[in-house]
C-alpha cells in the first residue's frame, strides 16, 4: 500500500503550562497542509526494514535516521506487537517535508504506517500518543482544537482550500531547545487560541487575525524573521511560525501574489512552495 501523508501546521501555538512529568500542556489548531511525504508499505513473514529517501537540501538541516530508531518503524514495532502479530513489513518514506520545521515529518508518517497497517489487517493500535504528541491528530488530520499534550483532539470547522506559502532557511530547532527557551520568558504575550476557534467556527475570512505562536518569543532566528517580513511585503494575509520551529507560513489570497512570494524567497536561498490548507492527512496512490 503506498500514501501521501500531509503536514501540519499550527495556525495558534500556546504553551499553558508544565506537568509533573516534565511535558508542556498546549493550547492550538492544528491543520493539515498539501505538502507531502510518501510512505510505501509491504507486509512481509518477519522483521521490519526501512528505507528512506531524502532530498539533499533536508539531509544536510537534519539527517534522518533510516533505522529503529525512526518513529515510522517504532509505529510498526508498537502496531505488531500490540496486536500479537508474528509477521514483518518493508517500509519506504520518500520526505517531502522538511525536517525540524515544526510540521510534524516524522509523526505523519509513523500515523500513516499505523493507517496503512490499519487498511491491510483490520487491526489497530489503542493508543498512537506513545509514539509522539503529534500522532493521533495525523490520524483524523483536517482542522482540530488540540489540548493536553496533543492527545485531546476536537475537531472544528473545515478551514481547507486556503492558500498558502511555507518558507524555511538552514536554521534548524530542537524542540527540546524551543521548550527550554519558553520556560525562561518572562511576561509573554500569548495567542489568543480560543478566539481563533470562534472565528473558524462562525468567520472563517477574520481567522486570521488571531493566528499566532507563543515559541516565536521563545525562538528567535533571524532567518524566521526574514521569511516572515518577506512573506508580508508580498501582500501575506498573516505570516507565522509554525511548532517551534523553524519553518513559517504565510496566508495569502491571491495565487499569483503567492507564487511570487516563492520566487523572492527562493531567491533568498529559502526553501518555499505553494500548497493549500487540507482536510485529511492521508491520500492513497497504489
Amino acid at each position: 500500500m503506498k500514501v501521501k501523508t500531509a503536514a501540519k501546521i499550527n495556525l495558534a501555538l500556546d504553551v499553558t503550562g508544565k506537568l509533573p512529568n516534565g511535558y508542556h500542556s498546549l493550547e492550538s489548531v492544528f491543520q493539515t497542509v498539501g505538502l507531502y511525504d510518501e510512505v510505501e508499505l509491504e507486509l512481509t513473514d518477519s522483521g521490519i526494514e526501512l528505507t528512506c529517501d531524502v532530498p539533499e537540501e533536508f539531509a544536510s538541516a537534519d539527517p534522518i535516521p533510516c533505522d529503529e530508531r525512526n518513529i515510522a518503524y517504532k509505529a510498526a514495532k508498537l502496531f505488531f506487537s500490540e496486536n500479537g502479530m508474528d509477521c514483518g513489513c518493508r517500509i519506504h518514506i520518500r520526505k517531502g517535508i522538511p525536517s525540524q520545521a515544526g510540521m510534524g515529518g516524522g509523526s505523519t508518517d509513523a500515523a500513516a504506517v499505523l493507517y496503512c497497517l490499519g487498511r491491510m489487517t483490520g487491526k489497530s493500535v489503542s493508543k498512537p500518543e506513545k509514539l509522539g504528541a503529534d500522532v493521533p491528530f495525523f490520524l483524523t488530520g483536517g482542522t482540530a482544537y488540540v489540548e493536553g499534550i496533543g492527545e485531546k483532539i476536537t475537531p472544528i470547522a473545515d478551514y481547507s482550500g486556503r492558500i498558502l506559502v511555507i518558507g524555511m532557511g538552514s536554521e534548524g530547532v530542537s524542540t527540546a531547545e524551543a521548550y527550554r527557551s519558553i520556560d525562561s520568558l518572562e511576561g509573554p504575550c500569548h495567542p489568543e487560541t480560543q478566539k481563533l476557534v470562534d472565528a473558524i467556527n462562525s468567520s472563517p475570512g477574520t481567522a486570521y487575525k488571531y493566528f499566532g505562536n507563543l515559541f516565536e518569543q521563545a525562538v528567535q532566528l533571524a532567518e524566521v524573521e526574514d521569511i516572515r517580513n518577506a512573506m508580508l511585503e508580498c501582500c501575506a494575509r498573516r505570516a507565522v511560525m509554525t511548532g517551534s520551529g523553524s519553518a513559517v507560513f504565510g496566508l495569502f489570497d491571491d495565487p499569483a501574489q503567492a507564487a511570487g512570494c516563492v520566487d523572492r524567497l527562493r531567491e533568498k536561498k529559502y526553501f518555499a512552495c505553494v500548497c493549500e490548507t487540507v482536510p485529511e492527512s492521508f491520500i492513497i496512490t497504489g
